[in-house]
């Protein structure tokens, strides 16, 4: 979990240590000579704030770099983000089942686990099991509750970014404005004995897309990610960072009209969820006579080669490239990534057949159409990555080494 690239860094004197941390991060500079050059601090200075660092734990000297003079002498020593001083927890929801995980500060996965947790059953229950798996995990990674420094929580559902709270979702009943943060911070510390840490939540295609593009595609500027599950929905990265609109609203493509006449979850008729999602290929093969109840369940079936599961996925993946193909001409991405239970052979054909049909040629002829790399560690990742990027951003290291008095 590297810093973004292109944060632009104060000059003149004003870099304090957070500016020489991000840039350490980021790999722009990663000697005391290349620091003192970009920020145009003196060597002194430098020294001064590389010690605060140091003394917190988060940078190290790494191996000596190349001599950078022709008459030889000591090459530079290098400085490296030392990722081992703190440990991030990370949990996606699903509607019936979640994943959460102990990382690294790179993004390392620590430990795991996987299990049924019902989104239906309301936010009291499900965070507060959270918090029994997130105790359970840091005994299995060996890491004590004291060196976690944050919590990411990805969700299927539009959030307010600023408050945490997710704002009528669809898919999760009894939710909507719901304190998570303070609940889960809550549930942490009754499951660990540890004092309360940030907790950051984003809406799970945002998360994927932002850990898919961060491990697999850095230099890609126009990022977009389709999640196709039991509802449909897209996350955007633009330049290094999770587009989410003015109020978490953006990407909801599911809820876009498609001039079908089925009922949607969000009440409405004709979203393009309600007849190309898991859950609504789920339901016509349920018609159909073949046992399927979610998109879980399409997945099992696709990988089984159940020819009218594929067939039917297919013909989902042409609905939402037809919708798709406005997406790429209004973003003109550099990768379009199709994931989720319905991320296969069949649905992604069907998308490429409808998206170059319908997209202008320019549009689509520098465009990577791909699936998944991640596969479900995608927005733990993501996750992880935003809590890294917030707690370590260049206007919060002031106030946290502060707070731990160097």
């Amino acid at each position: 979990m590297t810093g973004r690239p292109g944060r632009a860094v104060r000059s003149g004197g004003q870099a304090g240590a957070g500016e020489l941390l991000e840039l350490v991060r980021s790999g722009r500079a990663v000697t005391r000579g290349a620091l003192q050059q970009v920020t145009g601090l003196s060597r002194a200075t430098v020294g001064q704030r590389l010690d605060r660092l140091f003394r917190a734990g988060w940078l190290r000297e790494g191996a000596g770099g190349p001599v950078g003079s022709p008459l030889g002498g000591r090459p530079s020593i290098t400085l490296e983000f030392d990722g081992s001083h703190a440990v991030v927890l990370a949990a996606d929801l699903d509607t019936r089942h979640a994943r959460a995980a102990v990382l690294s500060l790179t993004g390392e996965i620590l430990a795991e686990h996987a299990g049924t947790l019902v989104v239906e059953d309301g936010p009291e229950t499900v965070l507060a099991e959270l918090g029994r798996w997130f105790g359970e995990l840091l005994e299995k990674a060996g890491h004590p509750a004291a060196e976690v420094c944050g919590i990411g929580l990805a969700v299927p559902g539009p959030v307010d970014s600023e408050t945490g709270r997710v704002v009528q979702p669809p898919m999760m009943p009894g939710w909507d404005g719901y304190d998570i943060r303070g609940r889960l911070s809550r549930a942490f510390t009754e499951h660990t004995g540890a004092p309360p840490v940030p907790v950051l939540v984003d809406n799970d295609a945002n998360l994927m897309a932002y850990g898919e593009q961060r491990a697999g595609h850095p230099e890609c500027r126009a990022f977009v990610l389709v999640k196709v599950s039991t509802g449909i929905g897209a996350g955007v990265v633009v330049d290094g960072s999770i587009y989410r609109g003015i109020d978490g609203g953006a990407g909801d493509i599911g809820h876009i009209r498609v001039g079908a006449d089925a009922l949607c979850r969000c009440g409405s008729y004709g979203c393009l969820a309600a007849v190309a999602s898991g859950g609504a290929v789920a339901r016509r093969l349920a018609e159909s006579g073949v046992p399927a109840a979610s998109g879980s369940d399409v997945r099992d079936l696709l990988a089984a080669g159940h020819p009218e599961a594929a067939a039917l996925a297919r013909e989902a993946g042409r609905r939402v490239g037809d919708v798709l193909a406005t997406v790429v001409t209004l973003l003109n991405p550099g990768v379009l990534m199709i994931a989720g239970d319905l991320a296969g052979t069949p649905f992604l054909t069907g998308v490429r057949e409808l998206l170059y049909q319908r997209a202008l040629p320019r549009s689509t002829a520098h465009l990577d159409v791909l699936t998944s790399r991640l596969g479900e560690r995608a927005a733990l990742i993501g996750a992880g990555a935003l809590v890294v990027e917030h707690l370590y951003a260049p206007e919060r290291v002031e106030e946290r080494l502060l707070a731990l008095g160097v």
